[in-house]
Order: structure tokens, then C-alpha cells, then sequence
């Protein structure tokens, strides 16, 4: 019995899947021309196409017009367009092939829900008058495409149902998500305010300083990176577009999270962060609109660091290939080692002593020992060196590099187990790694002989 069953359900699966293909079949009698893959709209040319109408599923609807070039939003609000997505969608338009016809003359649209599309899309190229459109109603029973058809032709056809995703766009999917509007090779100050704190950075010719709450060098990638991202940070739903004074409060807008002002020459662009939106956004608004979105909560959290997130860690700048002239104190003695450079091309540089004991020695030894010592990086800092054995140094580095264009100097204190470093010019002190210190003492060793 259960044999005959299956069989009897397979001969009903394999009548059904016939039916549908007799159906195709003799709906048309045009299906050979179907592998030729017809387009829809052979001689559309994408960058001929100045005004867009989409309608959804959802029932939301988008009216876009190319303006100098550039599309903006012109419904439901006046917003400047996201390129790539409508991109996409007139790209869409000149390239959709017809999979196959289904019926030259339909009776009823009902059958391929057509009568009311599920997505319509409006459009006018240059020189029409009237907008054209591609209506798309169901899947078609495998679910391979979908039905569709044009405004000024009665067949019904097959698109493919990838097409889907590329034309079911919202409002929001169409517009520019970016939050904030600036200038990023202008900015020369940025002030991040937050949790009771400032925090200001300045651009010094081509590097970058920490003004509050302390004055010292920044780490330029690290500040870099932080207005890279509040200029690529994007919206990740739009909440209202004109807020009221308690929808600001709703929001956290009223006391922010945080405040960053980016200022460019007299320009200036500010982003004001509030509460919570969900697990994974915040409430943010570009103080210059009145529009409030949510954003990725990860920008706060990189808004609320502190200063010492942003300081240059690298205990040295040089490096052993560019540096000229070292000198090593400790224990009131000083190596000092210079560069030779070699005649040719086909030589290498050697390394001599000059102090004590004038002598050449190897060349790998001195580049293992100043590798170890310009790859010394703080894990922390300290406000003030009263407490870093600063007083008497265990060790000061001494170097010029760059053709001896550039040097530096850095000096180190022991306390306990813990060594300290400190740079000319700059407040307190930094940690470093005391294992990283040790070694570079032993390989000094062997090279102060």
C-alpha cells in the first residue's frame, strides 16, 4: 500500500509540473524567440534616464529626478539620492532580458498579479514625453521569475526573480545615508565632548596634536581613522524629520551621549549623539538638520575614548635602516655607534663603535639591537614621572636619522619591575614592556665590549 501510495503522489507531482509547462506552452507561440533573451527595453541607454518612480510591495513610494547630473529625492522628502542604489536600478532597466512570454494577450492580469503590481517602476528617459513602466506582479510557480509587463504592451512576460531585489526599493534605500556632510582633506580640528570630558585635537602641518585635556603628539592614523569614519558613518533608519522638543528628549538628544565638532577653515560640521535605539544603534543628528537617525553604536563607543586612546604609542620614530648616529647611556657609561656607508651600491653599510673601545662591529648585532629598541611601544601612560625613577635613568637613547635630519631622545626609569619612558617636551610618563627593555640591554652588552 505505502508503495502505491508514492506512486500515485508522484504521478500527481509530475501531472502538475506538465500542466504548468503545457500551460507556458500554449500561452505562447512565441517561446523560441525566447532564447534569443529579448530586452525589455532594447534601446534604453542608462545615462538617458532623468526622472524614477518606484512603488513597492510595502505600498512606499519614491519619486527621484536627475539634477546636473546628480540624482536627488524629490518624494516623500527632498533629500539628495544614493548614486549606487539608483545606479543600480537604471542599469536594471537597459539590461533586464525577457525570460519568456507567457501571453501575447492576456484576458485577465489577475492570473499573474498584475491588476495591482507588486512593484512599479516609472520612468522617463531623455526626449519622452510620457513615463514608461515595468510592472512586476508574482513569482511564477517554480519561483525562478517573476511575471512583469509594460505600460504600453499587452503581453505578459517572465523576468528573472533576482530582478526583484534590484527594483523593490523604499524611500530609505534611496536616499544618501550619509550622516554627516564635510570636507575631510579640510579638517584641521576636531573636539569630541562626552561624559563629562573634552577632548580637542589640532592639525600641525602635516601631523596631528592632542590640545585638551593634555598637549602632546597624536597618533596621526588613529585620528585619521576617527574622522574617516564619522565621514563614512551612515544612517541605519530614519526616525523623524522634524522632532519635537519632546521626541528630543525620547531620544537622549536634549543632554547627549556625545558632541563632535569638525571644523574646516571657517566651516564646521557637528554630530550630536544620544541614547539608545537598540541593542546595536544610537539616536544621532547632524546639528545643522533637524532630522534624527539612528547610527551604529560603534562610533560612540570611539567617541567615548579617552586621550590616551589617541597618543603615540611608539616610543621612537626611527627605524634601524634610516638611523645615522646612536648613542646608549647607563651605569655612567655611553656606546655610541655611527653609521659607515658603504662606497658602491654593491657594498654594504657597516656599523662602527666610536665609544668605548673604538672598533667595527656586526652589522646584524647593531640592526638586532635597534630594531628591538625602536619596535618599544608604551601599554600605558602616567600623568606625572615623580613616581618613574625618571630622576635616575636606567638607560637614555640618543638618535639621529634620516641622513641625521631628524633625532630624538627618549629616557628610561626603573621601578621595581616596572620600566618607564619619557620624551622631551611631553607630559608624564609611559609604560612599556619591561621584557622588551631587558632585551635590548643584553644585546647592548655584547656590543659594548
Amino acid at each position: 500500500m505505502r508503495g502505491l501510495g508514492s506512486a500515485i503522489a508522484l504521478t500527481v507531482v509530475l501531472a502538475a509540473v506538465g500542466g504548468y509547462a503545457f500551460y507556458l506552452s500554449k500561452k505562447s507561440d512565441t517561446a523560441a524567440s525566447a532564447s534569443k533573451q529579448e530586452k525589455v527595453f532594447a534601446s534604453l541607454q542608462s545615462d538617458k534616464i532623468e526622472e524614477l518612480r518606484i512603488s513597492t510591495a510595502d505600498g512606499e513610494q519614491a519619486s527621484l529626478k536627475k539634477d546636473n547630473g546628480a540624482w536627488q529625492m524629490t518624494a516623500p522628502v527632498a533629500a539628495k539620492a544614493d548614486e549606487s542604489e539608483v545606479s543600480g536600478i537604471t542599469s536594471a532597466l537597459t539590461s533586464v532580458e525577457i525570460t519568456r512570454i507567457v501571453d501575447e494577450n492576456p484576458s485577465s492580469l489577475n492570473d499573474y498579479g498584475l491588476s495591482n503590481p507588486k512593484i512599479a517602476v516609472d520612468f522617463k528617459a531623455a526626449g519622452d514625453k510620457d513615463f514608461r513602466k515595468l510592472l512586476i506582479g508574482d513569482k511564477s510557480p517554480t519561483g525562478g521569475d517573476l511575471f512583469a509587463k509594460r505600460n504600453d504592451e499587452k503581453k505578459v512576460f517572465l523576468i528573472p526573480a533576482y530582478q526583484e531585489t534590484t527594483f523593490n526599493k523604499k524611500p530609505f534605500d534611496l536616499r544618501d545615508k550619509v550622516v554627516l556632510k564635510f570636507e575631510r582633506d579640510k579638517v584641521d580640528g576636531v573636539t569630541v565632548t562626552g561624559g563629562g570630558k573634552t577632548l580637542t585635537f589640532a592639525k600641525d602641518g602635516a601631523d596631528w596634536k592632542i590640545k585638551k585635556p593634555i598637549e602632546t603628539k597624536a597618533d596621526f592614523g588613529t585620528v585619521e581613522g576617527l574622522v574617516g569614519k564619522l565621514q563614512t558613518a551612515q544612517m541605519k533608519s530614519m526616525v523623524g524629520d522634524e522632532p519635537s522638543a519632546a521626541d528630543l528628549k525620547k531620544y537622549g538628544l536634549d543632554k547627549p551621549e556625545a558632541t563632535i565638532d569638525l571644523n574646516a577653515g571657517s566651516a564646521k560640521a557637528t554630530l550630536i549623539v544620544g541614547g539608545k535605539a537598540d541593542d546595536n544603534t544610537v539616536y544621532a543628528r547632524d546639528a545643522s538638520k533637524p532630522a534624527v537617525v539612528t547610527i551604529d553604536k560603534s562610533l560612540l563607543d570611539d567617541l567615548k575614548k579617552g586621550a590616551d586612546d589617541y597618543r603615540v604609542k611608539d616610543l621612537f620614530q626611527f627605524r634601524a635602516y634610516n638611523a645615522n648616529h646612536v648613542e646608549i647611556e647607563r651605569n655612567g657609561q655611553k656606546v655610541v655607534f655611527d653609521r659607515v656607508k658603504a662606497a658602491s651600491d654593491k657594498e654594504q653599510d657597516k656599523w662602527r663603535r666610536a665609544s668605548p673601545n673604538p672598533a667595527d662591529v656586526d652589522r646584524d648585532k647593531v640592526d638586532a639591537l635597534l630594531a628591538k629598541i625602536a619596535n618599544m611601544r608604551a601599554s600605558s601612560f602616567v600623568e606625572s614621572t615623580a613616581k618613574a625613577g625618571l630622576d635616575k635613568p636606567a638607560m637614555i637613547v640618543y638618535v639621529k636619522f634620516d641622513d641625521e635630519k631628524k633625532e630624538e631622545r627618549v629616557t628610561f626609569g626603573k621601578v621595581g619591575e616596572d620600566i618607564f619612558a619619557a620624551r622631551p617636551g611631553e607630559p608624564g610618563a609611559m609604560k612599556t614592556d619591561a621584557s622588551d627593555f631587558n632585551e635590548a640591554n643584553k644585546s647592548l652588552d655584547e656590543l659594548a665590549k
